[in-house]
C-alpha cells in the first residue's frame, strides 16, 4: 500500500494534483518518473489509480484513470473515547485506532486529565491519521473529535449501541459484552480513563448512562495498551457477527431448489 497517495479535495475529474509533503515523498522518495503509476484517495471511500502527467518543483500532476470503490471500513462505527496520552504514545494511538478501523476518535476531558487544545497539535494528529490510513488501506479517513468532557461523553449513543468502560475494578471481561453484537448494534463506542483511572463518581455516571464495565485482565495497562486491546476486542466482535450473518444469508432454505454440479436432484 506504500505506492497510495492523499489528496486533500474531492477527485471529480480526469486530472489531479499532489502538492506539500506528498509530492516531496513521490518525487524525491519514492524517485517518480513522468508515466509512473500510482493510487490516489481523497477521504470519500474510494480510490483513483493515475498515472503521473507532469512534475514541476512543488507541484506533481497526475492524470486520473478511473474510480474503484473499495470498502475496507467496518460494518459498524466504532468510536473511541480516550485520554490522550503524551508525546510519541499519542501518535502511536492515533496510528493503531486507524489500523483497527476506529471511525471517530474524542479525546476526554475528565477529573484527573487535561486536554490541551491545540490546533497546531490537531493538525499533526490528523497528519498522523493520512500517513496510516495511506499505510492500511483505508479510504476514509478516521475523524478526531474535538475534545469532549466525559459527562457529556457518556450521554453519547442510545439503545441499539454497545459501550463498554474500560475499569480495573469491574467484574466482567470484554466478551461477555461483545457476544451480544448482532445486525440491530448500530454502534460500539469504547472508553479509556487517564493514568490514575476514571474517578468513582464518573464510573457511577457512565453506569448510570448504560455504559458497561470491562475488565483488561490482572495487569494495569498503559492508556495507549488498553485502547488498542478494546478496540482490537470491538473490531474483530463486529467482523465476526457480520461474517457469520453473511454465512448464514448464503445458506439454502428449506424451501429453496438448488441446482448445479453441488446438488443433483434424483427422481425415479
Amino acid at each position: 500500500m506504500s505506492n497510495r497517495y492523499f489528496v486533500p479535495h474531492p477527485i471529480d475529474g480526469e486530472a489531479a494534483s499532489l502538492s506539500g509533503g506528498e509530492a516531496h515523498h513521490l518525487v524525491h522518495v519514492m524517485r517518480a518518473k513522468v508515466g509512473d503509476e500510482v493510487v490516489l484517495f481523497d477521504g470519500s471511500g474510494a480510490e483513483f489509480p493515475a498515472r503521473i502527467k507532469r512534475i514541476e518543483r512543488s507541484r506533481v500532476w497526475l492524470a486520473v484513470l478511473g474510480r474503484q470503490e473499495v470498502y475496507r471500513e467496518l460494518p459498524v462505527g466504532l468510536t473511541l473515547g480516550v485520554c490522550l496520552p503524551k508525546g510519541d504514545r499519542q501518535r502511536w494511538l492515533v496510528e493503531k485506532a486507524v489500523e483497527l478501523g476506529v471511525r471517530r476518535l474524542v479525546p476526554l476531558q475528565t477529573a484527573r486529565s487535561v486536554v490541551v487544545r491545540s490546533p497546531a497539535r490537531l493538525h499533526r494528529l490528523v497528519r498522523v491519521v493520512v500517513e496510516a490510513s495511506k499505510q492500511c488501506g483505508r479510504n476514509r479517513l478516521m475523524e478526531i473529535a474535538s475534545p469532549h468532557r466525559f459527562q457529556d461523553f457518556v450521554r453519547c449513543g442510545h439503545g441499539d449501541s454497545l459501550r463498554l468502560l474500560a475499569d480495573p475494578s469491574a467484574r466482567d471481561a470484554p466478551d461477555r459484552w461483545f457476544g451480544a453484537v448482532d445486525r440491530s448494534t448500530v454502534q460500539v463506542l469504547v472508553a479509556i480513563g487517564p493514568e490514575g483511572g476514571f474517578t468513582a463518581e464518573e464510573l457511577r455516571l457512565a453506569a448510570q448512562s448504560g455504559w458497561r464495565l470491562v475488565n483488561l485482565g490482572p495487569r494495569m495497562l498503559r492508556i495507549e495498551t488498553a485502547a488498542v486491546v478494546l478496540a482490537a476486542l470491538a473490531a474483530q466482535a463486529v467482523q465476526n457477527c457480520w461474517a457469520r450473518a453473511d454465512r448464514h444469508d448464503r445458506l439454502p432454505g428449506p424451501d429453496s431448489t438448488a441446482t448445479g454440479p453441488e446438488m443433483t436432484l434424483l427422481s425415479g
